[in-house]
């Protein structure tokens, strides 16, 4: 069977069983503060398990994208090395929610793999769990006893509470498990060691392709466990292994799932696949390439879903693994120019039927890896020029040029020096400072793996211990950074629902219905969760509202309201003693409002903008709050400003067109139908809500609040048009009162020009004369200070005096600018030969210096301006600086000192 023939039989079989077929929610997660990509099937079921949410339906089944780079066997740094292991991955699975458990989940899987899909019924064991007497937790002789109905009981094996009981996380649903392993080994090898022995012992032949997770507890923060009062099924069967089974492979990299990649990626680099590698060369181009194959999937899949590469959260996980094949391309396939942004047309071909949202968006993925790629190519150059600077130059300058600051406290500068001291005694043993490889890997992006191969090259190692002491420090600041410590819910009111009323009322009469305490960076503050809101959770953009509840007469502010799933928490600094009792929540109207109409804004700006720049514009990301709106878009080019002014134009004239906003709620086919546009990356629901501004105009998918008519959105200005991305450009707007807030500020300076002109009757022109002015007086100053210069040369030149046999100019001058002393420094060195020059001046009452050496002294001598500088200079001017062997500059604060600068050089010599 194909792996498509796989999958639809998966799904076929569970829809025979009564489960409705329910699409892959997006990889990147939205609306969970837990979680940054989706890591389970089960994600985007969490409302369900939490009671949050009613399910529409009991038991669904689907193939689900996922991505996991950390936690258990998911090390990134192990994708691709082993065969069996990946970032992104297919789940899929069966659940129950509340209606079957144990007995039918048990039977079915075995029906699917035995029947359906024929695997060797003796080849396959389970595990069930053996309980916990510390966590008063019974072993699970229900699973047991089912078991033993399809599988002898020698091959039903017991399992502790870390393989055999999962949890949602530190508190929540969570429950016994049952797992399915099977024994891929040959028959040979199969009479040698009984396969239950290798059972999640990290065989690679000897796997788990299936886990059953029965869902009836709930942890609470003091970690005990309660019976939950609707019991679940939670599956989850990961199709790159199920497919490596079925296909009778002993790779998941050997199945069709990769094949198709691994042959392109040996076509792009004139390389071979080896089905039996003899040499570590040949190993390691194997590895490049399952690494390549297996991240090309989870890159394209996050960028379609929404998540540019970047430098924080999400996006820096994106870039981290699109980094890595890269890394690995350039290190053992010799590919020195971009080529991972080729792979996605076979990769979108490949899932048009499963995930088509990837090949509904080709241009724009490649386009943004392609660009992701050229610039690492560079931060590689980059990385390789400063690793070369540091094992190949004894005393070469460290640290990315960094320098001492003049400003740094003396516990700094101490640190700095033992620092530079530490490097170097290091390099003298050939041995990278773990401090230094962690610079190259935490600022510039250079991978560590990458580090320690170039070191190997030349017999060089690196301090790996120094370095995991950094990685871990910056793990810790990052953790400690976004630590939240959250405690229980306390529960008011099990039985009513969270329901959002605030499309049509800011104000309403509710109940909390629960509420807990957290803190984070040391602050406390409360979440309240209200059974009906009229306070809108940010969303899809869309701010969260803020106002106040009054309880018994006591007003507490909301400063905030967001969405844990599908949950809104209201965020209080304080609360009353008693919270029980009927509230009264009202939502500040004067910024709901303001926020609505810049949100039905970027719907205008939307739609005008595939008008003036073409279909191919989909939003990217938005942001809308009171003062301003923020929106992101696919396009490959900078808008003109002919481009931006048609859109303000279009947009305005569909405000002055007082347009109805027309919001229905329809089924998302018929949506779809009627041309609305849905966002990659969002989920959706069988019921959608619309927002229609003119059908022939603007028709979106969306759950955010807007104005009755755009008339409301008064006047609309651009402010600024940006780049965020490779093929992703950002316009920042304003509409209504904050657009003629920021008129009449453009206004105001353009007026206060004008009276600085004397109300000229061109302020244009006036401005073009004055700078034609002033580059004029620019020139004839340059003019003046260069025959300055020349007089000032002229007189150096008669100060030479000769130092063991070295021509030797020190003396503090007056100059208008530091650069000078630089540009004398150049000049002097046309008529000297076996030179040394060092040159202060007193600037505006800051010491600057500068020191020339001759390139055969500094060679013959070993003396090193930089060095000087650092050493020795900086300390008498209370300052910092650095430069090259032959030319280094410095500055500071204590310009007492600058004959005793000129003494040290001269004694140094």
């Amino acid at each position: 069977m194909t792996s498509a023939e796989i999958r639809k039989k998966f799904l076929e079989f569970f829809q025979s069983k009564g489960h409705s077929i329910v699409p892959s929610a997006p990889i990147v997660i939205k609306n969970d503060p837990t979680l940054l990509f989706t890591n389970a099937g089960m994600n985007q079921f969490k409302d369900y398990f939490l009671g949050n949410k009613k399910p529409p339906h009991t038991r669904v089944a689907d193939t689900q994208k996922c991505l996991r780079v950390s936690g258990k066997h998911n090390d990134l740094e192990e994708v691709g090395v082993d065969t069996y292991h990946h970032t992104m991955f297919e789940m899929l699975g069966n659940w129950s929610f509340g209606d079957y458990f144990k007995k039918e989940a048990i039977a079915w899987s075995w029906e699917l793999l035995t029947e359906q899909y024929g695997l060797d019924k003796n080849r396959l064991y389970v595990t069930v769990f053996e309980g916990d007497k510390k966590e008063g937790l019974p072993k699970d002789e229900e699973a047991y006893d089912e078991w033993k109905k399809w599988i002898p009981e020698e091959r039903i094996l017991l399992g502790n509470k870390k393989d055999n009981f999962w949890e949602m996380g530190d508190t929540g649903p969570c429950g016994p498990c049952t797992e399915i392993h099977v024994d891929c080994r040959t028959d040979e090898e199969r009479k040698k060691i009984d396969g239950k022995t290798l059972v999640n012992n990290d065989h690679p032949q000897v796997i788990e392709i299936w886990n059953n997770v029965f869902i009836q507890y709930n942890r609470s923060k003091d970690s005990s466990l309660e019976p939950l009062p609707a019991k679940h099924v939670d599956t989850g069967m990961g199709l790159e292994r199920l497919v490596r089974v079925l296909q009778g492979k002993q790779s998941n990299y050997d199945t069709d799932i990769f094949t198709g990649t691994i042959n392109s990626i040996c076509q792009l680099g004139n390389k071979i696949y080896y089905s039996s590698p003899q040499s570590i060369e040949q190993e390691n181009s194997n590895i490049a390439m399952r690494v390549i194959s297996d991240h090309i999937r989870a890159v394209s899949f996050c960028i379609a879903d929404g998540q540019l590469p970047s430098n924080t959260g999400a996006g820096y996980v994106v870039r981290r693994i699109l980094r890595r094949a890269v890394r690995y391309g350039y290190s053992y396939l010799n590919m020195n120019e971009p080529f991972f942004f080729k792979l996605v047309p076979i990769l979108a071909k490949q899932f048009e039927n499963v995930f088509p949202e990837l090949l509904s968006q080709l241009n724009f993925v490649e386009t943004v890896i392609k660009e992701e790629e050229s610039s690492f190519y560079r931060t590689l150059s980059s990385g390789i020029r400063k690793f070369k600077n540091y094992t190949i130059e004894a005393n070469s300058q460290l640290s990315g040029g960094y320098v001492a600051n003049i400003n740094d406290d003396e516990s700094t500068k101490r640190e700095y020096i033992e620092t530079q001291t530490k490097y170097f005694e290091l390099r003298s043993n050939k041995i990278v400072a773990g401090e230094f490889a962690f610079e190259l890997y935490d600022t510039f992006g250079f991978p560590i793996d990458l580090t320690n191969l170039m070191a190997r090259e030349i017999g060089w190692k690196v301090d790996m211990g120094a370095f995991e002491i950094a990685l871990q420090k910056q793990k810790s600041r990052s953790r400690a950074a976004t630590a939240i410590d959250t405690e229980d819910w306390i529960v008011l009111d099990d039985q009513s629902q969270n329901q959002f009323v605030g499309y049509d009322s800011l104000e309403t009469k509710t109940k909390i219905i629960k509420y807990r305490k957290v803190k984070a960076k040391g602050k406390e503050a409360y979440q309240l969760v209200l059974a009906s809101t009229p306070f809108y959770a940010e969303s899809g953009g869309q701010v969260g509202d803020t106002g106040v509840l009054t309880i018994q007469h006591s007003p507490f502010n909301i400063f905030d309201t967001k969405k844990e799933n599908d949950l809104i928490i209201h965020f209080a600094e304080t609360l009353p003693d008693d919270v029980s009792g009927e509230i009264i929540a009202k939502v500040d109207a004067p910024k709901r409002k303001s926020t609505a109409v810049h949100h039905s804004a970027t719907h205008l700006l939307h739609a005008a903008l595939r008008q003036v720049l073409g279909n191919h514009v989909a939003q990217k990301g938005s942001l809308v709050n009171a003062e301003h709106l923020r929106f992101d878009f696919s396009h490959f080019a900078k808008m003109t400003d002919e481009e931006i002014s048609k859109v303000e134009t279009l947009v305005n004239e569909k405000i002055r067109q007082n347009i109805p906003v027309v919001i229905k709620e329809m089924p998302k086919e018929e949506a779809l139908k009627l041309g609305a546009m849905a966002l990659f990356g969002e989920k959706y629901g069988d019921v959608v809500r619309v927002v229609v501004m003119d059908p022939n105009y603007s028709v979106e998918l969306c759950g955010g609040t807007h104005v009755g008519a755009t008339g409301e959105l008064g006047f609309f200005k651009i402010e600024h048009e940006t780049a965020v991305a490779a093929g992703v450009r950002r316009i920042e707007a304003v509409c209504g009162l904050a657009a003629e807030k920021y008129v009449n500020e453009k206004l105001g300076q353009i007026q206060s020009i004008s009276e600085s002109l004397k109300n000229p009757k061109d302020i244009h022109k006036s401005i073009e004369n004055l700078l034609t002015e002033n580059n004029e007086l620019k020139k004839h100053i340059e003019h003046l200070e260069a025959r300055q210069l020349v007089t000032v040369r002229n007189e150096l030149l008669q100060k030479d005096e000769i130092i063991n046999q070295i021509n030797f100019i020190g003396s503090v001058i007056e100059v208008s600018s530091a650069d000078a002393l630089k540009k004398l420094c150049f000049d002097l060195k046309n008529h000297l030969r076996d030179f040394v020059v060092v040159l202060c001046a007193n600037i505006g009452g800051k010491p600057f210096v500068a020191i020339s050496i001759a390139d055969n002294v500094s060679a013959a001598k070993n003396f090193d301006a930089s060095k000087i500088i650092k050493e020795h200079i900086a300390p008498l001017i209370k300052g910092g600086g650095g430069g090259q062997k032959t030319l280094a500059t410095a500055g500071g604060q204590d310009a007492s000192n600058l004959s005793s600068v000129i003494d040290k050089v001269k004694s140094l010599l």
